[in-house]
């Protein structure tokens, strides 16, 4: 099976399984989607989720952001992983946000990825569902996956994401990136996974891989 066959029938189960996309990380703006992208390294959604309600009630603003002292903004934020870093990163990227571009969240990816703390994937993930512009953000899970698939040599990020690019239609970018990350919590976990159960992995992954995870699997002989 090619890698384009393999696309369109991933495509059709993906569609079939999940109709509906609720965007993970819970905001009311672009400003607020980027602080939780930004947030979410490193972190699950469901703590950044847990911890954003309060940092919003002190800075629901770029300008507010940019008032606060990092200590305080660290200690919001206290429960997320790496927090001394991203609390800096924050306080910066809202006075960038301010000083370049009038408290707004740009709509460009260059601009984007010169904010403080924001890198390719931090600005995809905002094009894509704050402004609608077609984006393949890759994390680490869509990269397992992809690889797993076959969908991708695997080498990295950056080649994952043009593989996926080329794979899949423009317009259809977006959702496939929810769809791909929902797939792999629900069905295909980066460990422990059964690969030959797996409703993709079963018929996509290649028998060697197929092997190797399994053999990852089995308990080791003393």
């Amino acid at each position: 099976m090619t890698r384009a066959e393999k696309a369109a029938r991933i495509v059709a189960i993906l569609d079939e399984l999940y109709t509906t996309l609720p965007i993970p990380l819970d905001h009311s703006d672009p400003y607020t989607l980027l602080v939780a992208v930004a947030l979410s390294a490193q972190t699950t959604d469901k703590k950044v989720n847990e911890v954003t309600p309060a940092l919003f009630a002190r800075a629901g603003t770029p300008a507010e952001m940019a008032a606060l002292p990092v200590d305080e903004i660290r200690h919001l934020i206290r429960e997320i992983g790496l927090a001394p870093t991203k609390a800096k990163n924050l306080q910066a990227m809202a006075t960038q946000l301010v000083e370049r571009h009038g408290g707004e969240v740009p709509a460009d990816f260059a601009a984007l990825e010169a904010l403080a703390g924001v890198g390719h994937k931090t600005a995809s993930v905002v094009m894509a569902q704050a402004f609608g512009v077609p984006a393949f953000p890759v994390d680490t899970h869509i990269h397992r996956l992809a690889t797993r698939w076959g969908l991708t040599s695997g080498k990295n990020v950056a080649t994952t994401e043009a593989d996926l690019k080329r794979l899949f239609a423009r317009e259809r970018w977006n959702d496939l990136h929810l769809q791909i990350i929902f797939f792999g919590r629900e069905y295909c976990p980066a460990r422990g996974h059964d690969l030959a159960t797996c409703p993709i992995c079963g018929w996509a992954a290649s028998k060697k891989r197929i092997a190797e995870e399994a053999a990852q699997r089995a308990p080791r002989r003393r």
